[in-house]
C-alpha cells in the first residue's frame, strides 16, 4: 500500500485480516507480518494503531469478548421463548464458530497475551469464561421461569455445556459440526434439568 493513502477503519481491517490468517494458518501462523500482508498494508500501520503485536492481539480478543457480550444479551432475552435446547444449540454454534475456536487456541498459546487480557479484566480463561457466564445466565433465567428444574446446578451445567461443545467443535477443522451433533450434546448435558 503506498504511503499517504488513508485507510478506512484500519483497526477493523487488521482484525479481519488476522481472523483470515488464523483460519488459514492457525495460531502459530498468526504473525504481524502475516496480518499486514493479508490486510494489504505496510507493517507500520499495525504499529501506528497498537503498541505492539500482543497489544493488537489483546484488542482482537477484547473485540470478540464484546461480541460475546452482545450474544449474551440476546440469549438472555430469549429466555421463555422457543425450546431451551434449541436456544442453547444456536447459541453454542454462534459462540464456537471457527474463528472463536482459533482465538481460544491463540490465547492458550501466548502467555503475554493472557497476562494482558487478565489486566484488562477478562475472565480467567478469556472467551471461554465469558461464554460460560453467558450460558449460566441464560440457564438461571430459564430456571426462574420454571423451564429448568429448580434444583438444577447452572454453575455446573454451564461449563459442562461449554466444555463438551468446545471439544466437539475442535474436531471440525474450519467449519462447525452438524447442528444435530451440537443438539445431542445439549440434550445429553441437560437431560435431568429440562422441564
Amino acid at each position: 500500500m503506498p504511503t499517504g493513502v488513508a485507510l478506512r477503519d484500519p483497526r477493523q481491517r487488521l482484525f479481519d485480516a488476522a481472523e483470515r490468517v488464523l483460519l488459514r494458518a492457525g495460531a502459530a501462523g498468526l504473525t504481524s507480518r502475516a496480518v499486514t500482508e493479508e490486510a494489504g498494508v505496510a507493517k507500520g500501520v499495525l504499529h501506528r494503531h497498537f503498541a505492539d503485536f500482543d497489544d493488537f492481539l489483546a484488542e482482537l480478543v477484547l473485540d470478540r469478548i464484546a461480541r460475546v457480550g452482545a450474544q449474551a444479551t440476546a440469549l438472555r432475552n430469549a429466555a421463555g421463548t422457543g425450546a431451551v435446547v434449541d436456544n442453547l444449540t444456536d447459541a453454542l454454534i454462534t459462540l464456537l464458530e471457527p474463528v472463536m475456536v482459533g482465538i481460544v487456541v491463540l490465547v492458550v498459546a501466548r502467555d503475554e497475551l493472557r497476562a494482558r487480557l487478565r489486566r484488562a479484566g477478562t475472565a480467567r480463561f478469556p472467551l471461554v469464561g465469558e461464554g460460560t457466564a453467558m450460558i449460566a445466565d441464560y440457564l438461571t433465567a430459564e430456571r426462574g421461569l420454571g423451564r429448568i428444574a429448580a434444583d438444577a446446578d447452572v454453575d455446573a451445567l454451564a461449563p459442562t455445556l461449554i466444555g463438551a461443545a468446545h471439544l466437539l467443535f475442535t474436531e471440525w477443522k474450519g467449519s462447525a459440526p452438524e447442528t444435530g451433533a451440537v443438539r445431542k450434546v445439549v440434550t445429553t448435558v441437560l437431560a435431568g434439568a429440562i422441564r
